[in-house]
C-alpha cells in the first residue's frame, strides 16, 4: 500500500511509531495531487508551501508530546465555503473569487489544534447550491471512477479527493444532501450531523436552518475520530448545542442484534433505480442475518419535502446572499455609472447561472403577496415533516434507505434541467429539514461498477447509534475496500 490508501487511524499508528514523518507524508499527498488534480479536480487553492511549514511545525510538537490526537499530521482538504485564515475562500464562486479571510472557521481551529496539516481548498458547486459540482466557477470535479460523470455535490470535491487519495479526509457542508449524495456516487463515508452539533461559525452561509459540516473519509472509524476533533459548543454560533458529546470511538461495535431497523416504503419505490434497490435490500439481509430486525414504515409526507426544502433554502439564500454587492468584499464591477448600476452589474456578473435562478425564486416566495402562500405554508411542512419522522422513529432504532434514485450520472446530462436535478434531492433533504444526523456508507457497485450509497438516518443528538450501525455493516462486508483504478 502507498501512504494514501492508508485510514487516519492507520497512518496515526505508523507516525506514533516514527515508521513514516508528518513531512514525508505531506509531501507524498502533494505529490499525489500534482499527478492527479489536473484530471480531477478536486482543488481550487493548493497551498504547498504552509503544507510543508504546517507539517514541520506539528512534527516538532508531536516529538515533543505536545500534540497527541489521532489527527496529528494528517493530511487534510477542506470545502472552500469554510473559511481559512489568508487562504482563499470562494465558494467557488466569481464574487469571492479575490476573498482571503482575515479568520479561521471554528471547525478549522479545531483541526489545527488536533494537528492535522492543511492541503488546500477543496472545489464545490458555487455558494453550495446544486448537486454535480458543475456550477463551480473555476472548473468541474470529475468522479474518480470514471471522469466522464459527476461526483455529486455541492461538496464534490471533498468526497472525490478522499477517493482518489488526493486528502486522508476532508470537510463538506451538507444543505440537503451536499455531504452524502457525494459521498454515496464516489464510494466513501460522509456524515451529516446533527443541526448544532458542529459550529457553522465561519461557514459562508447558503441557507442558515439547514446548513451543517461534516466529514468525508475512508471509513467509519476515520469518520468517529474526525467527529470527535469538530464537535461541540462554540459561543460564536448561537444554533450551536451546549450538550456535551460523547466519544463516538466508543459506538464502534460490531453488533446489532435486536435493533430495530426502519426501511420506509417510499425510500424504495419504482422511483429508485433497480441496482440501488437491490443494494439496499441486501444491506437488509446483512443487518437481519446478523440478529438485527427490519420494520417497513411508511413516510407519507415524502411528496412534499422536495417543495419544502427548497422553498425554505432559496429564500434563506435570497436573504444570505444579499451582503453580496461590492461594496464592502468580493468582487466589484468595473467603471459603473450609478451605486445601483454598481450593484446590479456586480451581482450579474458576479453570481452564476444557477446562484441567480436560486435568489430569484427566493426573493419572489418572500414577496409581499407571496409570501403567506408559499414560504409560511413550507415552514408548517417542514413542522409536519419533522413531526413524522420523530413518529416512525418511535417504531425503530434507524432508519435505512438510499441516498439518491441514480447514482453517478454523466457530465452535461442534467445541469440544464434544474427540476430533475432538484429531485436527485428526495431522500436527503428530510434530514435537513428535520435537523437530524445521517450517514452514506458505500453498500455496493451498479452495473456500470459505479458505488451505491447506503444512508442511515438516525434520531437527533444519536450519531452514536449511526456509527454502530454502519461500522457494523462495514465489519461485515467489504464495499468500503473498493478504490477505482486510477492510471498513476
Amino acid at each position: 500500500m502507498q501512504l494514501h490508501e492508508y485510514t487516519i487511524s492507520e497512518l496515526s499508528s505508523l507516525i506514533s511509531k516514527k515508521e513514516i514523518s508528518i513531512l514525508e507524508l505531506t509531501q507524498h499527498m502533494l505529490g499525489r495531487i500534482e499527478k492527479l488534480d489536473s484530471e480531477l479536480g478536486c482543488y481550487i487553492s493548493i497551498v504547498e508551501d504552509q503544507a510543508m511549514e504546517q507539517a514541520a511545525k506539528v512534527q516538532k510538537m508531536l516529538d515533543k508530546g505536545i500534540l497527541t490526537s489521532p489527527l496529528t499530521g494528517i493530511p487534510m482538504g477542506i470545502k472552500d465555503n469554510i473559511c481559512t485564515e489568508g487562504i482563499l475562500t470562494s465558494c467557488g464562486s466569481k464574487m469571492l473569487s479575490n476573498f482571503v479571510p482575515p479568520y479561521n472557521a471554528h471547525v478549522v481551529k479545531k483541526l489545527y489544534n488536533s494537528g492535522s496539516v492543511l492541503l488546500g481548498k477543496l472545489n464545490m458547486d458555487e455558494y453550495a447550491m446544486g448537486s454535480s459540482t458543475e456550477s463551480s466557477y473555476f472548473k468541474k470535479t470529475r468522479n474518480p471512477w470514471d471522469t466522464e460523470r459527476v461526483p455529486g455535490g455541492s461538496s464534490g470535491g471533498s468526497a472525490a479527493a478522499v477517493v482518489a487519495g488526493e486528502a486522508i479526509y476532508s470537510l463538506g457542508s451538507d444543505t440537503g444532501g451536499s455531504i452524502r449524495q457525494p459521498a454515496s456516487f464516489c464510494g466513501c463515508v460522509g456524515l451529516k450531523p446533527t443541526y448544532g452539533l458542529i459550529s457553522r461559525f465561519g461557514l459562508v452561509s447558503y441557507a442558515s436552518s439547514l446548513d451543517q459540516i461534516g466529514p468525508l473519509t475512508k471509513t467509519v472509524t476515520d469518520c468517529a475520530l474526525v467527529l470527535n476533533a469538530i464537535a461541540g459548543h462554540d459561543p460564536m454560533d448561537l444554533t450551536s448545542s451546549r450538550r456535551i458529546h460523547p466519544d463516538y470511538t466508543k459506538a464502534l461495535i460490531n453488533d446489532v442484534k435486536g435493533m430495530k431497523i426502519g426501511l420506509p416504503r417510499e425510500f424504495i419505490d419504482d422511483s429508485v433505480e433497480k441496482n440501488i434497490r437491490d443494494a439496499i435490500l441486501n444491506a437488509v439481509k446483512v443487518f437481519t442475518d446478523l440478529g438485527a430486525e427490519c420494520v417497513e414504515i411508511s413516510i407519507p409526507v415524502m411528496e412534499y419535502v422536495v417543495p419544502t426544502y427548497y422553498i425554505i433554502a432559496l429564500a434563506e439564500a435570497s436573504s444570505n446572499l444579499a451582503r453580496y454587492d461590492g461594496v464592502k468584499f468580493g468582487y466589484r464591477a468595473s467603471n459603473p455609472k450609478d451605486i445601483l448600476d454598481f450593484c446590479k452589474r456586480t451581482r450579474s456578473e458576479g453570481f452564476g447561472t444557477e446562484v441567480k435562478r436560486r435568489i430569484l425564486l427566493g426573493t419572489y416566495v418572500l414577496s409581499s403577496g407571496y409570501y403567506d402562500a408559499y414560504y409560511k405554508k413550507a415552514l408548517k411542512a417542514r413542522a409536519i415533516i419533522t413531526r413524522e419522522f420523530n413518529k416512525a422513529f418511535e417504531q425503530c432504532d434507524i432508519i435505512i434507505g438510499p441516498v439518491s434514485p441514480t447514482t453517478a450520472y454523466k457530465i452535461g446530462e442534467k445541469i440544464n434541467d434544474p427540476i430533475q436535478m432538484y429531485m436527485e434531492d428526495i431522500f436527503t433533504v428530510p434530514v435537513n429539514i428535520a435537523g437530524l444526523p445521517a450517514m452514506s456508507i458505500p453498500c455496493g457497485l451498479d452495473n456500470n461498477s459505479l458505488p451505491i450509497g447506503l444512508q442511515l438516518l438516525g434520531k437527533r443528538f444519536d450519531e452514536q447509534t449511526i456509527i454502530k450501525t454502519a461500522y457494523t455493516f462495514e465489519q461485515n462486508t467489504e464495499f468500503h475496500n473498493l478504490r477505482p483504478s486510477l492510471n498513476v
